[in-house]
């Protein structure tokens, strides 16, 4: 009997997707389990599988279509067997979003004449059609997708249609014309339109301004933000700790090593020190449901990465059962992956703590961070930097120090439990071959 093959909900906070690509077309077989469609969702860009085996008899979605969770996207059946009408309901797109307007990027890159495959010049206006990772490889390889006609669905640029020019130099950049604002894609109506929205006063004296509409990934990122700080009575504790030892013994470690797939960054050293100060201190490695706690028997710490237009947060299972050069390994391809849009729904939809480290980005000295939902705490992580410090002894000596600041949830824990879990994490990092022992 024919049945329906929905748009799942590959996270709790996805609500909708978008066909990129049909893998699987009308009237071929499909086997339980064996990819049929490439979807790009608030995160990532992945494949969905198949739940029953069988005919794909029709195909309700069509590739660029964004569709609701739990809505139709293509029916499945025995061979020769018929839709019924009403099986295959039209699909909608969520909140009216296939209707929305965006605007054109234009990125430098490689001049007609030396494209090959199916190209040409876009009507003026015209918007360019790709996912996220076909922008991220875009704009990597300085290749122009505005000059570009791709080989996907009304002109929609994939990612096979960048690979014959990856690597080839890129031309003079052009003047870059001025993007105008065009449909994205066709859409299916279900029931009366989306009540239309009054546009927000404009108040005299403001300059010339451009509306742009945010990425699914940012506006899941706003509302989870949001949603968090409303939720989560946040209270911060910071405190400052000596990286000597520290970045002696990653300098010695490093230094043995040559794979560098295994060397060891800051960010490895302290997701290892959160993880082992997590095992005494329990009450922050948890989550508050109702009235009552989760205390997790497994230690996952979170990476904030930042992508383009937002940010996600891989982690790594059991971090402090892993030595450093594992955690340097598994955090290295999770921070690749996520940066190219490869991740799975399972490695970055968890995490029972996170570490944000934004030491990396010059003269951030300190901030404070907004708790990952459901989370309990995240520690904030800036810069190394030289400052003078006096001993016991009254002498004057430079020290490498960084600041840490340590968000909690009040409703799950009090100062007095925050400024413990930091204290242990200072220890650890002064102490640094203790994460070597432990």
């Amino acid at each position: 009997m024919a049945k329906p093959i929905v748009m799942p909900q590959m996270g709790y906070d996805m609500t909708e997707g978008t066909i990129l690509r049909w893998l699987k077309r009308e009237g071929e077989r499909v086997e339980r389990g064996e990819p049929i469609a490439e979807i790009e969702t608030d995160k990532v860009n992945l494949e969905i599988e198949s739940f029953d085996s069988g005919v794909l008899l029709q195909l309700v979605a069509q590739e660029g279509q964004t569709v609701p969770v739990g809505q139709p996207i293509a029916i499945i059946g025995e061979p020769g067997e018929r839709v019924e009408a009403g099986t295959a309901p039209a699909v909608a797109a969520a909140d009216g979003k296939a209707r929305r307007h965006e605007r054109a990027e234009q990125p430098v890159g490689v001049p007609v004449s030396e494209v090959t495959g199916a190209v040409g010049d876009r009507a003026p206006g015209e918007r360019v059609r790709a996912s996220p990772l076909v922008r991220r490889l875009a704009a990597e390889h300085g290749i122009d997708l505005s000059r570009l006609r791709g080989s996907g669905p009304g002109g929609r640029i994939v990612k096979e249609d960048l690979l014959p020019l990856i690597g080839r130099p890129a031309a003079v950049p052009e003047a870059a014309p001025v993007g105008v604002v065009t449909p994205v894609g066709p859409s299916v109506p279900v029931g009366p339109p989306p009540p239309e929205v009054a546009p927000a006063p404009v108040l005299l004296g403001l300059p010339e301004f451009e509306l742009v509409d945010l990425s699914r990934m940012r506006q899941t990122i706003a509302r989870r933000m949001a949603e968090s700080h409303q939720q989560a009575p946040h209270f911060y504790v910071t405190t400052v700790v000596e990286m000597d030892a520290a970045l002696a013994l990653r300098q010695q470690i490093n230094a043995e090593i040559e794979d560098d797939a295994e060397k060891v960054t800051v960010t490895d050293v302290l997701v290892k020190a959160c993880a082992l100060a997590l095992r005494t201190h329990r009450g922050l490695n948890a989550s508050i449901v109702g009235t009552q706690l989760r205390l997790y028997k497994r230690i996952d710490i979170a990476i904030a990465v930042a992508v383009e237009n937002g940010l996600i947060t891989p982690f790594i299972v059991d971090a402090d059962h892993k030595p450093l050069g594992e955690i340097a390994r598994i955090s290295k391809d999770l921070i690749r992956r996520a940066r190219t849009g490869e991740l799975r729904p399972e490695e970055y939809q968890g995490g029972t703590f996170t570490v944000s480290n934004l030491g990396m980005y010059g003269l951030v000295e300190h901030f404070t961070a907004i708790i990952n939902p459901p989370q309990a705490a995240i520690l904030a992580v800036g810069s190394i930097v030289t400052e003078p410090v006096y001993r016991d002894d009254g002498t004057l000596v430079p020290a490498q120090r960084m600041r840490m600041t340590l968000s909690t949830d009040h409703r799950v824990a009090d100062g007095v439990a925050a400024a413990r879990f930091l204290a242990e994490v200072k220890h650890l990092l002064e102490h640094p071959l203790l994460l070597l022992v432990r």
